[in-house]
């Protein structure tokens, strides 16, 4: 894990802080749908603010592409941002760099808080050019980085910028990076790994990297086809990966060569339709017709997988073990989700969980709040469990 400065390490009184957010929320018919990365980042903000600094908040909103596009302006999320800010100063400046911008931030208060415009209404954003990335540094005193979710991309306000001033992690980055750190760098072994989603293809890197970290990994979803193919397995009609077979057999033996078990189910749910309330049964998997699909790990796996998961002491999780968004092809899922979040609860193991739609998954369950630590991060979560040097977060070195 690297050294980086948190809050706790610089008095920010007097200060011009640019603090880079993850601000961009979902929204539906032109209203934010859901606030949870806002109101994550509220605390941050408060305390800033609350020591004296003028606080610039930093983000980008959807994919503008570097244009102005007006649907995606900062204003969308300002009043928002407002709401949330009830008590503070709070403005919005419709520009993200010049001299206009530094003239206003020149006129705030201490203490009071302002919010810039849409950083990817620039090109230079997101082509992390060094003179957009030196645009922004004019604004402020030191940079810190709130936003663990963007810092996977080299960018100029997470990367860029970092390089060019005094640069902290904020709360937010700072107990992901710990959490993190607890289950992959220095973790309570035995370390187990739910690894679950549709396609190989799209998580080979991270297979890789993972059987050389974990002592188990347990394979689920329609993954866990594509490795049952490679094994012999007739799976029928199922979403499988033929041509990955020989890549597959290449991780089998990676984690052969490091100790690290791999568990798959030993019988299946199946159905000839993937569709709620589909006609479904359990089989052995030697008992597969061909024309039905696997669509979830059957009654007799879950025991198995069970038992790996109470002899663990870590638990990392990305991916559903199933159909999960097709009743009753969520049932492994649910029951896994639902035993770690108990196990996490009573201080039995250490759980983390993030990426693709784990945390859709673990919702339905509804045991997000039981586990450990749950990152909503996305591509970030992947990229750390693939062993990949993050950009926005290796700027962050003293």
């Amino acid at each position: 894990m690297i050294k980086y400065r948190t809050l706790d390490d610089h008095d920010f009184s007097k200060d011009r802080v640019l603090l880079r957010l993850d601000l961009n929320l979902p929204t539906h018919n032109g209203a934010i749908s859901d606030p949870t990365r806002l109101t994550k980042a509220i605390p941050t903000i408060a305390r800033l603010a609350s020591q004296g600094a003028k606080v610039i908040i930093i983000s980008h909103f959807g994919r503008p592409k570097g244009k102005i596009v007006r649907e995606m302006s900062m204003e969308q999320i300002f009043s928002c941002l407002c709401e949330a800010l009830n008590g503070f100063t709070v403005k919005f400046i419709p520009h993200s760099i010049g001299s206009k911008v530094a003239d206003d931030i020149r006129n705030m208060k201490n203490g009071e808080i302002c919010l810039l415009e849409n950083l990817r209404f620039h090109p230079g954003e997101e082509e992390n050019d060094p003179e957009f990335s030196k645009s922004l540094a004019l604004l402020g005193d030191c940079f810190v980085n709130d936003a663990f979710s963007v810092s996977h991309r080299a960018h100029a306000s997470t990367a860029g910028i970092a390089r060019l001033m005094p640069s902290f992690a904020g709360p937010l980055m700072d107990l992901e990076l710990k959490a993190l750190s607890n289950s992959l760098d220095s973790p309570k072994r035995p370390l187990t790994a739910i690894i679950g989603g549709a396609k190989i293809s799209t998580k080979l890197d991270l297979l890789r990297n993972i059987v050389k970290l974990v002592d188990k990994m347990i394979v689920g979803g329609g993954m866990a086809n594509t490795f049952l193919f490679a094994r012999g397995v007739s799976i029928g009609n199922s979403l499988v990966e033929k041509d990955l077979s020989n890549l597959v057999q290449t991780i089998e033996r990676l984690a052969t060569e490091n100790s690290c078990e791999i568990i798959l189910q030993n019988d299946a749910l199946i159905a000839t339709k993937l569709e709620s309330g589909a006609n479904y049964k359990a089989v052995e998997l030697d008992d597969i017709p061909d024309n039905a699909m696997i669509l979830d790990a059957g009654p007799n796996s879950i025991p198995v997988f069970s038992d790996h998961i109470k002899d663990s002491n870590t638990i990392i999780w990305n991916g559903p073990l199933g159909a999960f968004e097709c009743p009753p092809f969520d049932t492994s899922t649910t029951a896994i989700a639902k035993l770690v979040g108990k196990l996490s609860q009573k201080g039995n193991l250490y759980s983390i969980a993030g990426g693709g739609d784990t945390l859709a998954a673990l919702n339905q369950a509804g045991v997000v709040k039981k586990l450990n630590y749950v990152s909503t991060a996305g591509g970030a979560f992947l990229e750390w469990l693939e062993g990949k040097e993050l950009p926005g977060v290796a700027a962050l070195k003293p």
